[in-house]
């Protein structure tokens, strides 16, 4: 009644094995998912293509954000992700913040009307905004810390059409 069964030790001995296995495998996988750049991409370029003005948000969950002429990248301490604009050219507005170097912030009237501002309220006329926005586009593209949400804002100016982001 009491006599163990030699093959019922093998069954628990590989039962623990591949218990051991299975949460060996599990505590590799990450703990979330990568920076999503193909989303904010496509957030970016679906703004961008459009004929009329428009604004669109989007969340990030990442730490750091480089937008490139033909690029947007993400990254955090886990991964970096990178994703390809098909979308013309794009101004990326710099926000101050912690870590920023004051000389890569973008034109504060370019930030203004990333945030709403029409853009005759912040340039005296549409050359103004092209070259604020050439300015912007020339700048090297470095690592910014990253906020919550990207903003894309399509502006028109007289003939002056420009995507900006930030």
């Amino acid at each position: 009644m009491f006599e163990t069964h030699l093959d019922a030790t093998y069954a628990w001995l590989g039962l623990a094995v591949v218990s051991v296995a299975a949460v060996g495998v599990a505590a590799s996988f990450p703990a979330s998912p990568p920076p999503d750049a193909d989303g904010v991409a496509h957030t970016i370029d679906s703004v961008a293509d459009g004929e009329y003005p428009v604004t669109a948000e989007h969340g990030i969950a990442a730490e750091r954000l480089r937008l490139a002429e033909g690029s947007v990248s993400l990254g955090d301490d886990r991964a970096t992700a990178r994703a390809t604009l098909d979308a013309p050219r794009i101004t990326p507005v710099i926000r101050p913040a912690a870590g920023v170097s004051p000389a890569a912030t973008t034109d504060a009237r370019l930030r203004r009307v990333l945030a709403g501002a029409p853009p005759d309220a912040a340039f005296d006329d549409p050359a103004a905004l092209a070259a604020a926005a050439e300015r912007a586009r020339a700048a090297d593209a470095t690592w910014t810390p990253a906020p919550e949400r990207i903003t894309v804002r399509r502006v028109h100016y007289g003939d002056v059409r420009v995507t900006l982001v930030g």
